[in-house]
C-alpha cells in the first residue's frame, strides 16, 4: 500500500471539469494519487463534508507598488500574501510597475527584492509598461519573457501611464512574436479628463462624482479600440476589470469572431454600486476605484457574463490604500474626487464572496467557481502544467472549503494591512479552512502556518490560446487584415 506525506480523506474534489469523491495523496509537494482508500500517510487531514479545491490563483493585485503619483500600497509581500492565503489562494501574480525613466530590468530587480524575502505563497509578476522605449520593447521585455514573466499591462488612460495607439501596436506585435500576453486598462483618456474638468470647475468634487467622471462609454470605446488594434495584428489581448455590459459584450463578440481577446471582472462590480460613493463626508473615498462602481443592473450583467464564458477571469484588483494621510486622504481630510487614491482592498474576500453569493446561492456551479478562481488563470498565464487543477503530478496547491462555515466580514478579521474593508458586516457562508501550498499547510483553523520567504517565484510558460479560442475558418483567414502578415 502506498505511503504519502499527507493524505486528505473523505472530501469532495472539484476541478473545472468535474466533481467527484476522492482521497488525495501528496508526496514531495506534489499530488501523487487520487482515489478511495489509496494508502496511508504521515499526516491525515479529515475533509469529510468539505470541498477539496485547487488553491486560488489571484492574478490582479497591487502589492508593494507605487502609484504614478508616488503613493505606496499599504500591503507589502508579507501582509499581501498572508491575506491572500487566508482567502484560499496559493499563488499571486501582482504587478511590477515601470515608471517613466525606469528600465524593465531595474523594475524586475526591485520587485524581486520586495517579494522573495517576504511572500508566504508562490508568486510571479505582471509588468506594467509605461515607458515603451525601443530598448524596453525589443530587448528588455523579450528578456523578461525568457525568465518566465510572460504578461504585462499597459494603460489607455492616465497621463503618466498612457501609451499611444502607435506604441500599443508595437507592444502587441512584440508580445505576439515572443509568447507574451498583453493586458490593458481600457478607458478613454480624453473623455475622462474632459468630464473631470467640467465637474471640478462647477464645484462637483465629492467622491460620488468619481463615478460620473468615468462614464460607461469611456470604457466601451476603449475596449472596442483595443480589440480593433489587437485584431489588426492578430495579437492576444486581455481586458482587465471590465465594468460594463457593453464592454463585456464587445469582448464576447470578438471571441465569437475568433480573435484572441479575453476579459476579466472583479468583485466590486458584482457586489457594490456607485451609491456606496455617496456617503457622509469623505467616507465615499473608501469606494473610489477605476473603472468606478456601477449599479445593480451591472451586477446582474456580470453574473451573466461569467456564466456564459464571456469573461474568463474574476480577480480582486486588490489595491489597498488606507483611509488616512498615507492613502485615501493624502490630499486632505475631504479631498476632491480627482485627488483620491483609486483602489479597494479585497484579495482575501475575492473567492469567499464568489463562493457565498455564487455557489451557495445557485448562481454558478462549483466547477465554474474553480475555473474563475484558479484554472482559467493558470491557463491564461502559463501555469496550467502544474497549477490550477487537482491531478497527479500537479503541485499540491489545495484549499479545503467548509461550505457551511459562516463568517461575518470585519476589517479586524482581515489579514491585510488595511484599516477598512468595503464589505464590512457582510455575512458569508463558505470559507477555506485549510490551505496548502506545494504540500505545506500554510493556513489551518484560522492560524498561519507559513513564514516569510516560503513562497517560490513561478517562471511561467509562453502564452498559449489553445482551448480558449477556436481556430478561424479558412474563409475568415483569407479576409484577415494584412497587418499581422506584414509585421
Amino acid at each position: 500500500m502506498a505511503t504519502f506525506d499527507t493524505l486528505i480523506k473523505g472530501g469532495t474534489v472539484a476541478n473545472s471539469y468535474a466533481t467527484f469523491k476522492a482521497d488525495v495523496g501528496i508526496r514531495d509537494g506534489k499530488i501523487a494519487a487520487l482515489g478511495i482508500d489509496i494508502g496511508e500517510a504521515n499526516q491525515t487531514i479529515d475533509a469529510k463534508g468539505k470541498y477539496v479545491l485547487p488553491g486560488g490563483i489571484e492574478t490582479h493585485c497591487h502589492i508593494a507598488q507605487e502609484s504614478s503619483t508616488g503613493t505606496m500600497t499599504s500591503d507589502d509581500y508579507y501582509s499581501g500574501s498572508v491575506s491572500a492565503a487566508f482567502g484560499g489562494n496559493t499563488t499571486i501574480v501582482p504587478f511590477a510597475a515601470q515608471h517613466r525613466g525606469q528600465s524593465i530590468n531595474d523594475v524586475i530587480s526591485l520587485y524581486d527584492s520586495r517579494a522573495a524575502p517576504h511572500s508566504v505563497i508562490d508568486y510571479s509578476y505582471h509588468l506594467i509598461v509605461t515607458d515603451p522605449t525601443d530598448a524596453a520593447i525589443n530587448e528588455q521585455l523579450p528578456a523578461a519573457f525568457e525568465r518566465g514573466i510572460t504578461s504585462f499591462k499597459v494603460f489607455m488612460t492616465y497621463d503618466k501611464m498612457i501609451v499611444s495607439d502607435e506604441q500599443f501596436l508595437d507592444i502587441l506585435v512584440m508580445a505576439r512574436d515572443n509568447g507574451g500576453l498583453t493586458m490593458v486598462h481600457a478607458e478613454n483618456n480624453a473623455m475622462i479628463k474632459w468630464m473631470v474638468k467640467r465637474l471640478i470647475d462647477r464645484g462637483y468634487d465629492a467622491p460620488k462624482y468619481h463615478a460620473v467622471s468615468h462614464p460607461r462609454t469611456s470604457e466601451v470605446e476603449a475596449v472596442r479600440r483595443g480589440i480593433a488594434l489587437a485584431s489588426f495584428v492578430e495579437a492576444p489581448l486581455l481586458f482587465v476589470h471590465i465594468s460594463t455590459d457593453a464592454g463585456a459584450r464587445a469582448v464576447a463578440d470578438a471571441r465569437m469572431d475568433g480573435c484572441m481577446i479575453f476579459g476579466e471582472t472583479c468583485p466590486q462590480y458584482m457586489f457594490l454600486t456607485a451609491e456606496d460613493l455617496d456617503r457622509q463626508g469623505a467616507e465615499g473615498a473608501k469606494y473610489c476605484c477605476s473603472p468606478p462602481l456601477r449599479d445593480t443592473q451591472t451586477q446582474i450583467d456580470m453574473w451573466r457574463h461569467l456564466n456564459a464564458g464571456s469573461l474568463q477571469l474574476y480577480s480582486s484588483d486588490h489595491a489597498p490604500y488606507r483611509f488616512d494621510a498615507s492613502g485615501k486622504l493624502s490630499a486632505g481630510n475631504n479631498p476632491p474626487f480627482n485627488r483620491i487614491a483609486n483602489g479597494l482592498p479585497g484579495i482575501e474576500l475575492r473567492a469567499p464572496l464568489l463562493f457565498s453569493e455564487g455557489v451557495n446561492k445557485g448562481r454558478i456551479s462549483l466547477e465554474t467557481f474553480v475555473s474563475l478562481t484558479a484554472s482559467n488563470a493558470a491557463k491564461l498565464f502559463g501555469m496550467d502544467d502544474h497549477k490550477g487543477t487537482i491531478a497527479p503530478g500537479f503541485d499540491a496547491d489545495i484549499a479545503i472549503w467548509d461550505p457551511q462555515k459562516s463568517t461575518q466580514v470585519t476589517a479586524a478579521g482581515m489579514h491585510d494591512n488595511m484599516d477598512y474593508t468595503p464589505f464590512e458586516g457582510w455575512e458569508l457562508t463558505g470559507w477555506p479552512v485549510t490551505v496548502m501550498n506545494r504540500g505545506r499547510v500554510i493556513v489551518d483553523s484560522e492560524e498561519l502556518k507559513a513564514t516569510a520567504g516560503d513562497g517560490q517565484f513561478i517562471a511561467r510558460k509562453p502564452f498559449d490560446p489553445t482551448g480558449f479560442i477556436p481556430p478561424r475558418a479558412p474563409e475568415i483567414e483569407e479576409s484577415t487584415n494584412f497587418g499581422a502578415k506584414l509585421f
